[in-house]
């Protein structure tokens, strides 16, 4: 099927989805003015938030369906006059209508998008070197200090949990928090394998190298989202240690807790508080465990979708950093850019939209279907 006749097939799917919700908001309304469910307090407060939830929606597309309706009787005017100055200013009335028109239907199709609650939230991210040994232990510090440096940018707060150094500098694993309103919402679309390409600085040859790092990108979960009884827990302290396994903290700050019905395990030794650590350590592990049961919550629902379309999980391989052509493909939309530089100093949101941009026709056709 060509991408124009697909696009008409969801625009006719959008406008009959619209349809349905208007009369339910209707129906809502009629509902709400019966006197039996006036004096039914709990019936009246679900229908009201129903109600309220499709306001915006409807709202939109009676505004949408109004500029048609003006559109037509403009139409007819245009036909029925052959004045050159009125005919004028209504193609110009019918232009500014049609743009009013373009912005409300834009803002209906993200109205039926499906939201990710977790858009709102902190985030945990944990990124770990790969295929490629010292290199990608080398990755793996310049993807944090990429993040470090986009999250710099938006004003969002960022502190390390938990790190594992390698001898030349590197990391083999870094667990990092990024506090700010919508952090997950821009991090979400950064999980996965992302693999460079370039010469190493301990290649004496000039070889061309490949290496990987995995980054995965969890909701920062709230103590009331997870009932954890402290039962299930297992906590251990130990000697924070520093580069090559040294141990450079005589007093036992490190801990390690283990959620014993799971087996997941969070550990945090960046601070030198026990207690802080103890904090940043079951941050990781609700965050873990929160995923887990998110997983397994939308596993059955959307398995046939994610056959299609990938689970954006480590896996996968979404992004390759080439610096011979100083190019950044994205695979998941098959594009590429020209600033690599750019964007391992912080800006990612050219990328980022697209990947968003992409996500939201793919979500739309999932809300249509």
């Amino acid at each position: 099927m060509s991408n124009l006749c697909r696009c008409i097939i969801m625009v006719s799917d959008m406008f009959e989805k619209l349809d349905l919700i208007e009369k339910r908001y209707d129906e809502l309304s009629q509902l709400l003015a019966q006197e039996e469910i006036a004096t039914d307090h709990i019936r009246l407060q679900e229908l009201s938030k129903e109600k309220a939830d499709l306001e915006d929606i409807v709202g939109a597309y009676r505004e949408y369906k109004a500029r048609g309706k003006e559109l037509a009787e403009l139409d007819a005017l245009l036909d029925s006059h052959s004045d050159a100055e009125m005919t004028s200013l209504v193609k110009e009335e019918m232009s500014k209508l049609r743009q009013e028109q373009e912005a409300l239907l834009d803002r209906l199709k993200v109205s039926l998008m499906p939201r990710d609650p977790n858009d709102k939230k902190d985030v945990i991210v944990e990124i770990r070197a790969g295929a490629g040994g010292g290199e990608a232990g080398l990755f793996a510090a310049d993807l944090f200090r990429m993040y470090s440096r986009y999250a710099q940018s938006k004003g969002w707060e960022v502190g390390i949990i938990d790190s594992n150094q390698s001898e030349i500098g590197g990391f083999r694993e870094l667990i990092f928090e990024v506090k700010g309103k919508g952090a997950f919402s821009r991090f979400k679309h950064e999980r996965g394998v992302h693999r460079v390409q370039r010469v190493p600085t301990t290649e004496a040859s000039g070889r061309l190298h490949t290496s990987t790092a995995t980054v995965a990108v969890l909701p920062a979960a709230d103590e009331i989202e997870l009932n954890i009884s402290p039962d299930e827990l297992k906590m251990e302290f130990f000697h924070s240690r520093g580069a090559g396994g040294q141990n450079v903290n005589k007093v036992t700050t490190a801990v390690r807790i283990t959620h014993l019905p799971t087996g997941i395990t969070a550990s945090c030794q960046d601070d030198r508080s026990q207690i802080r650590n103890r904090m940043k350590a079951m941050a990781v592990l609700r965050a873990r465990l929160l995923d887990l049961e998110q997983r397994k919550q939308s596993e059955s629902i959307d398995r046939e979708r994610r056959t299609q379309v990938g689970s954006g999980q480590r896996a996968e391989k979404i992004r390759t950093y080439n610096f011979p052509q100083n190019r950044i493909t994205d695979h998941r939309i098959g594009s590429s850019f020209h600033n690599l530089q750019q964007v391992l100093d912080g800006a990612l949101d050219e990328i980022i939209e697209a990947v968003y941009s992409r996500e939201q026709v793919e979500q739309l056709e999932a809300a249509l279907t």
